[in-house]
């Protein structure tokens, strides 16, 4: 596996997010690369995530002062500079050596909010470490309540400022192109969270007798979410909400906000793209909780879209992924910065010099 590149070998320059997806294939094993881009079985929600942005075309409004544009949001009490967050994703380090850690540090040089996935390459502990800008941890529950709760101990313990509960995940869904590529963590990689730990080495996904895995928690229901959210004095949020009855739900289960999310298309295939569901899910919230949305978002003009039909902030994960294993760190920055920049200007080509008056009148009708 060559898992990362220096920019200035590379004979064209990284100017947006595509040229860095193209580099990160160059420069990636195949098999790493299968298991970041790939999907469930057709891949048809992985495909609708990107193409459903594409069919929305904005409207713009000319002749409005946007010679300052402030992107600030405040979510969860906090203020953020701009809008995005980067989701949470596991085994960076079949991306590059340094996996979460140059993750951890170039979302801190970028100002941008690092969610760390539960099968992180890297514990909590070291990540935080390696942070110099806010951190939330994902979780996925674990058969073991125990295990659950030593989880949320040492996230809240390393700082981190908000807890994600993945609840879109009882299985894992048919991921052919893992399959055919032979996926397996390499000598030396594991889920550090879980180290030392009953279900750390198991393997990334069970025999084809079962469906079930060893680390995610198919028993998790609503009756749970109290005691998850005794375990913390941290806001809770959820994500993978598509439905809005579920949204709804999530209001009087007391959580702090909702991420509507397909798993960026790699759980169940025909699901919704997450752009689609998005309106109904902030019509059913009212305002009640910060709703996020993460899935196929690769433009400036996507954050725009997102915020227009509702969005209190977005995610992003694979375009991180490409910067990393391109440069590391550096390549997580830029391209964070790159986004930041398309939607700076996206808002001040359409007459939006602030993200309250970014509204459904930006979309084309």
């Amino acid at each position: 596996m060559n898992p990362g590149s220096n920019p200035s070998a590379v004979s064209t320059p990284l100017c947006d997010i595509p040229d860095y997806e193209r580099q990160a294939k160059a420069v990636m094993s195949e098999m790493a690369w299968e298991y970041i881009s790939g999907g469930a079985t057709d891949e048809i929600t992985l495909r609708s995530n990107r193409e459903s942005y594409d069919r929305l075309r904005l409207c713009p409004e000319v002749l409005v002062d946007v010679s300052q544009v402030d992107t600030r949001v405040t979510l969860l009490g906090h203020e953020h500079p701009f809008p995005m967050l980067l989701a949470p994703t596991a085994y960076q380090r079949l991306t590059h050596p340094d996996g979460d850690l140059a993750t951890a540090k170039g979302a801190g040089a970028a100002k941008a909010t690092l969610v760390a996935s539960i099968f992180a390459t890297h514990s909590i502990e070291e990540i935080a470490a390696a942070a110099t800008g806010p951190l939330w941890f994902q979780l996925y529950t674990q058969p073991d309540r125990g295990l659950t709760r030593d989880l949320v101990q040492r996230a809240e313990a390393a700082g981190c400022e908000a807890l994600v509960v993945t609840v879109d995940t009882p299985v894992l869904g048919p991921r052919y192109r893992e399959i055919r590529s032979k996926f397996a963590l390499p000598p030396g990689v594991e889920r550090s969270n879980l180290k030392g730990l009953a279900g750390a080495a198991a393997a990334h996904r069970p025999t084809e007798q079962s469906i079930y895995s060893a680390v995610l928690n198919p028993k998790l229901t609503w009756k749970d979410l109290d005691w998850l959210r005794s375990l913390t004095q941290r806001p809770v949020l959820l994500k993978g909400v598509l439905n809005p009855n579920d949204a709804e739900r999530a209001v009087q289960a007391g959580v702090a906000g909702i991420i509507v999310s397909n798993h960026g298309g790699r759980n169940m295939d025909t699901q919704p793209a997450t752009i689609d569901a998005l309106p109904r899910i902030v019509e059913r919230v009212a305002g009640r909780m910060p709703v996020l949305v993460d899935g196929g978002i690769r433009r400036g003009t996507d954050v725009l879209k997102a915020m227009a039909l509702g969005a209190s902030a977005v995610l992003i994960g694979r375009p991180y992924l490409y910067g990393l294993a391109v440069d590391g760190a550096a390549g997580v920055t830029r391209v964070i910065n790159i986004l930041r920049r398309e939607f700076e200007m996206a808002m001040a080509t359409a007459g939006r010099p602030t993200i309250a008056a970014i509204d459904a009148s930006v979309i084309w009708r």
